[in-house]
């Protein structure tokens, strides 16, 4: 099993592509509330919800001083389809050799339809201004869980 971050650990830093061709660093959003989650795969029925879900709620969020972070290990083209076909606006970066979802504690075993599998897990990470972890939450549902973290985080639905 992988290595779980608690509150109040140092975030792992990272930099990575994003479908735009740019980069984020977790550096750069050094003074920021960052919300970063991890999805195993774009354009899945699951992933696209939660994707879509966190697109509906970024202006309230970044109201609140949250930005959003989407990562999985899809290549910066396939996250560039991803967000032309469903009208995504968070940011989405590319994890190809999964050291950041490693990092995180959000690749490793994980049960798939009752068979144990090596894959990425669904988790979620509030990081706040000083790069520390304030919320943890791993193999979160895609269905309703930006609601159940704003509900978390003290914001109204």
């Amino acid at each position: 099993m992988s290595n779980r971050l608690e509150p109040g650990d140092p975030a792992p830093d990272f930099s990575l592509p994003t479908d735009d061709g740019g980069t984020v660093s977790l550096k750069d959003l050094r003074g920021r509330k960052v919300i970063v989650y991890f999805y195993p795969a774009a354009m899945t029925p699951g992933c696209t919800k939660q994707a879509c879900d966190f697109t509906d709620s970024l202006s309230s969020l970044e109201a609140a001083g949250y930005t959003v972070v989407g990562i999985s290990p899809d290549k910066p083209e396939k996250l560039a389809k991803f967000r032309e076909r469903d009208g995504l606006t968070i940011t989405l970066a590319s994890d190809a050799d999964r050291s950041v979802l490693s990092a995180y504690g959000a690749f490793g075993e994980k049960k798939l339809y009752g068979k144990v599998v090596e894959g990425v897990i669904r988790s979620t990470f509030v990081i706040d201004e000083d790069g520390r972890i304030e919320l943890a939450q791993y193999n979160v549902k895609a269905t309703g869980h930006v609601a159940k973290l704003r509900k978390d985080l003290g914001l109204a639905a």
